[in-house]
């Protein structure tokens, strides 16, 4: 589709048009779906083609945008029930960019309130609908909920999302995505919600690695403008080379049915083409995954935020959020300065997981999305929201980069996803990687088929 714009035979417009086309106002993708402003970035981008300005991969492209993302022309809400302040509502390095390559900004994708979540639900404005399951209503994942559900529909093919402890893998994973989360700091948050800024990082879903690179190298500050360098790169990287590490037994243990079988036979293929697959010992993840399951850091950061920025807020804050902020007032703050030391430890510790592997593999999710019902309250939802974060919160207290590419579907018949790890800073080489495994294992509508309730694009 790039060269075609480039080339003159595909126009921006009906890109843009397929987009609204597809947009399902039942799936809940949106807060605010803009088609009108979509129409009018497209017409922009067409204009320049025709003129023989090219000014970036992802011009005339449509993205949805994370609603933690200050973007001109709507409102930031954070997943709350009413419009942030105006310095909330300002553009950063990431939406900024992408605006100056002319992209088509489709809306504000649904968030969890705050991005305090990993399952996708929010009270206020409704929760977006899975559309791998016809029949029930189950959650998309989260926080970054109406990103997945946007590509699955097909009103987007690049959506920002922000991943403080799995925010975009875990969405991603449940819908049948691409995510990527970058390393800490390699993207400004400026312009961003902040759920915590000694966790958060920012990320974008696609529908496959291939539109992954396309849209790390119209964002990564290093690689702008580098597009070809990118791909080169990635169609020069021979799997022969690649080493997976599939991580401590904590990231395979308590899988629904379905779940790391479909990882483990992908795995296997994935040998069979020739990578070298061996088991590592990584007690560092399994340290993480023990700090998040006493109460990791985010809870404090968040609360100490909105009562110092924003506290008529915490007044109206969603049932499920509420109950995980209260909890968060119960680490002083020695505790919560010695559990920070620990993510520094581990983080620093964490370059010795990579001696011997490239990456660092296992499934992105240990559950199959729950239906809504059963996690409405906060009785049903707090159990499912810690085991759904287990193995991407590894990445984060660990500071690594990572992403998940689905890989099959569960016995429940919903998507699974293969989450690799990599050493911070490797975000190039883990997409390289990524993208010639799924050369081997094929992309999500040759390995999953199509969601139910997706639009057949």
């Amino acid at each position: 589709m790039l060269q075609q714009f480039r080339q003159g035979t595909l126009r921006c417009q009906d890109v843009t048009e397929c987009a609204i086309d597809c947009y399902n106002e039942e799936l809940g993708a949106y807060r605010d779906f803009r088609a009108d402003a979509a129409r009018q970035m497209a017409l922009l981008a067409d204009n320049a083609f025709t003129c023989g300005t090219d000014l970036g991969p992802l011009q005339g492209i449509p993205v949805s945008v994370k609603d933690l993302y200050g973007l001109a022309g709507t409102d930031t809400y954070a997943g709350s029930p009413r419009a942030l302040p105006p310095a909330f509502q300002v553009e950063g390095p990431v939406v900024s960019t992408l605006r100056r390559q002319l992209a088509v900004f489709t809306g504000k994708s649904h968030t969890v309130e705050f991005a305090f979540g990993g399952l996708g639900v929010n009270s206020h404005w409704g929760t977006p609908r899975n559309p791998w399951d016809a029949k029930t209503h189950r959650v998309p994942g989260g926080s970054s909920c109406g990103a997945g559900v946007s590509l699955q529909e097909g009103s987007a093919w690049i959506a920002l999302g922000s991943d403080t402890a799995g925010s975009v893998r875990l969405p991603a994973s449940m819908t049948g995505s691409v995510g990527l989360k970058t390393s800490y700091g390699r993207w400004s948050l400026n312009g961003i919600f902040p759920l915590s800024p000694t966790l958060d990082t920012a990320g974008m879903l696609t529908r496959t690695v291939a539109d992954a690179l396309i849209g790390f190298a119209a964002i990564d500050p290093y690689y702008q403008g580098r597009v070809m360098q990118l791909d080169n790169e990635a169609n020069q990287t021979e799997p022969a080379q690649f080493v997976i590490g599939t991580g401590d037994p904590s990231l395979w243990e308590d899988c629904e049915p379905g779940i790391a079988e479909a990882v483990e036979i992908a795995l296997k293929e994935l040998s069979q083409a020739g990578i070298k697959v061996v088991q590592t010992a990584a007690p560092e993840t399994e340290q993480a995954i023990e700090l998040f399951m006493i109460g990791n850091v985010s809870g404090v950061e968040l609360k100490e935020f909105l009562q110092s920025e924003l506290p008529a807020w915490l007044d109206t804050a969603d049932p499920v959020v509420g109950s995980r902020l209260k909890s968060s007032s119960t680490i002083d703050a020695e505790e919560y300065l010695r559990r920070r030391r620990t993510i520094n430890n581990l983080s620093a510790r964490a370059h010795s997981l990579f001696s011997e592997v490239d990456v660092i593999a296992c499934p992105t999710v240990p559950i199959t999305p729950p239906p809504l019902a059963e996690v409405s309250d906060v009785v049903g939802y707090g159990p499912k929201n810690i085991r759904a974060l287990r193995n991407t919160v590894v990445g984060n207290v660990l500071g690594l980069c990572g992403i998940t590419l689905p890989v099959g579907l569960d016995a429940a018949g919903m998507p699974v996803g293969l989450q690799l790890l990599a050493r911070h800073g490797s975000d190039a080489r883990l997409l390289a990687m990524a993208y010639r495994i799924e050369q081997i294992l094929g992309n999500a509508r040759e390995r999953l088929g199509s969601s139910p309730l997706a639009q057949d694009n």
